[in-house]
């Protein structure tokens, strides 16, 4: 199984400058690059407390202080972008890296985007299907005639530059929405999914779906699958939650003001941290122990944690802590066969 981080360069201190926030989500990718992760993703944002708009510019100035981790985008925002852009600039990520771009696209679960580059939320669904089409027409080999609703069409157009020896990695990263996992599956493509609350159990027919989807769609069930979830691993629980959960409560209170959803309770944050919960938090063990669960139940084969919610000290320190500790954990328990 790979193991990775996701970011969204959110701005937790106001005192924190764009400028400054986005030089720490290098220093954190390096760090994690350092100590052997396999994947660092950056999500596009087009708001006051996220600094990361252009991911891929971004992940090209990581590239540059990086050796061997995977650079993906977490997510692009495809129903609001130029597929043609958008395979230009991760063509380039990946001629510049060496080979380690990913591009994973998904619908957005913000919609800061949509006015911004003047497209209706009323076509939210069929701009993703659209872009997704052509994106993937792009990526092929040889020229591309396409025509859609909602750009330009193309004629026997051949886009630069092209990776080398390989095509451009394209994930789909969904919410749970039942047409976008068919989408994902029948499409042959890698999916993961963002568990962001209640219980990963309830995740499990999602998992299911995509895997009938890839048969249906004549595709290898061994198409990747992954997880994106927020996590914060530390050595002392009771500091942690002191350090974590006032952020963590209030970024997701703040989303919730916008989008009429009631404040986190303290019950619905303590059964997030618990075993059966969708926050991975604490100790290395329990951290671990959740993540094999999670594998267990989805046959996962990526899990990205999701750090967030604290300083940038704490934040690098959480990094090292689940490279160094949880992720051999995991590979230990998960090299030990199952016993009947």
């Amino acid at each position: 199984m790979e193991f990775g981080l996701t970011t969204f360069a959110e701005i937790n201190d106001p005192a924190v400058s764009p400028g400054e926030r986005l030089r720490e989500v290098v220093e954190e990718a390096v760090l994690a690059d350092q100590l052997g992760l396999d994947v660092y993703g950056i999500g596009e944002h087009h708001r006051p407390d996220m600094a990361a708009s252009a991911p891929e510019i971004v992940l090209a100035t990581i590239a540059g202080r990086t050796e061997k981790i995977h650079l993906s985008s977490a997510v692009t925002v495809l129903s609001s972008a130029d597929p043609v852009r958008a395979f230009q600039n991760f063509a380039t990520l990946d001629l510049l890296s060496s080979g380690r771009a990913e591009l994973m696209a998904g619908r957005g679960s913000f919609t800061e985007s949509f006015p911004l580059f003047g497209y209706s939320l009323g076509d939210y669904d069929e701009l993703f299907a659209e872009k997704l089409d052509l994106l993937l027409a792009l990526r092929a080999e040889g020229p591309t005639t396409w025509s859609g609703q909602f750009r330009a069409p193309l004629d026997g157009v051949v886009v630069h530059p092209r990776p080398e020896g390989r095509p451009l990695p394209v994930w789909v990263a969904v919410g749970g929405t039942p047409n976008s996992i068919v989408r994902a599956g029948t499409l042959g493509l890698p999916m993961a999914l963002a568990i962001i609350g209640g219980q990963p159990a309830g995740f499990a027919p999602h998992a299911d779906l995509y895997r009938r989807a890839l048969e249906h769609g004549g595709h290898p069930a061994s198409t990747p699958l992954a997880v994106h979830a927020h996590g914060y691993v530390a050595g002392d629980e009771q500091a942690a939650r002191a350090d974590f959960l006032p952020g963590y409560k209030a970024t997701f209170d703040k989303l919730g003001r916008e989008r009429g959803w009631a404040p986190m309770s303290r019950a619905q944050i303590e059964g997030l941290i618990g075993p059966e919960g969708a926050l991975f938090f604490g100790h290395p063990e329990r951290v671990a122990d959740k993540i094999v669960a999670l594998h267990d139940l989805l046959g996962l084969d990526r899990f990205e944690m999701h750090v967030s919610h604290v300083d940038h000290a704490r934040t690098m320190r959480s990094i090292e802590l689940f490279a160094t500790e949880v992720v051999p954990l995991v590979q230990a328990r998960l090299a030990v066969p199952a016993t009947v």
